[in-house]
């Protein structure tokens, strides 16, 4: 990793500092927008994406900084930087507005376009998880000390266990055909989608599933990193790797054109098929 051991502790002092700021402010009266259809921003939101920003672009004056409420900063991603940080201040702001444990703060970095790095911190919990490509994963709660991330490979599926995290959204939407084509399934959720993906990497679930074409790079980059450092298959639903380039996000909203599989390969191999059999048959209807 090009980042330094001091970078990092920086990084994750800046990050769980911010979550903790949101764990207190939500106990307070905060502002709610909507900044698009069901696409909710508090003023929570915005102070962390300030001081986030502020620090990032300090701590690696020669990268790219881009982050969720600054939509100035999207320019950056066609500006032919090396590096790019991706900055998502509050993930999971529906579950932070209803008073739910389900947000995260988180980092991640892209290198020529490629997850290389990630940070996600669980203020609730008061947990980060971090790590990345060639380093290795980690997590610390509190002030304690970082130790390894045990990373659990699920038992494979079966008629009676087929663990699948799934949005709400897209579970109101597909979830009635993907239960007739899999008749195991199992669909639980939680809001951001960061600790989604830490839900398969931990072991608890063999599979998250992103179908709604919304999440956009600051989403995505952190966790991926620590998905594809953990050995998960991070797919499209026609089986295609998810990619980051610029051919693959639409350069206005930093949104993935694709839709999102993130699982352990023996679900990907025996769940993919199906799963696309069963968007498909909604798409066209």
């Amino acid at each position: 990793m090009k980042i330094s051991p001091d970078q990092d502790l920086q990084i994750r002092q800046v990050i769980r500092h911010c979550g903790l700021q949101a764990a207190q402010m939500a106990a307070e009266p905060f502002e709610i927008f909507e900044k698009g259809l069901e696409d909710y921003v508090t003023s929570v939101d915005s102070a962390l994406d300030i001081q986030l920003s502020a620090a990032f672009s300090d701590l690696f004056p020669k990268d790219g900084v881009i982050s969720e409420e600054n939509t100035q900063s999207r320019q950056r991603f066609c500006e032919n930087y090396a590096r790019l940080w991706c900055i998502d201040p509050l993930d999971g702001t529906e579950d932070f507005i209803h008073g739910k444990h389900g947000y995260a703060v988180m980092a991640g970095l892209l290198e020529d376009y490629q997850p290389v790095a990630g940070w996600i911190y669980a203020p609730t919990q008061d947990r980060m998880f971090y790590g990345g490509q060639d380093w290795g994963l980690f997590e610390a709660i509190a002030n304690y000390r970082s130790v390894p991330l045990a990373v659990v490979k699920p038992d494979p599926p079966t008629s009676s266990f087929c663990p699948i995290v799934i949005g709400y959204r897209d579970q109101k939407r597909f979830g009635r055909a993907i239960a007739q084509q899999i008749l195991e399934a199992q669909f639980y959720s939680v809001g951001s989608f960061g600790l989604k993906v830490m839900e398969v990497i931990s072991g608890r679930a063999g599979l998250y599933l992103y179908l709604n074409q919304r999440v956009k790079l600051w989403d995505t980059t952190g966790p991926l990193a620590l998905a594809n450092a953990a050995g998960l298959v991070c797919c499209s639903l026609e089986g295609h790797p998810i990619k980051f380039s610029p051919d693959r996000i639409d350069p206005d909203t930093l949104v993935h054109q694709d839709s999102i599989l993130v699982g352990w390969p023996d679900y990907i191999d025996r769940l993919r098929p199906k799963l696309e059999a069963a968007v498909q048959s909604v798409l066209q209807n």
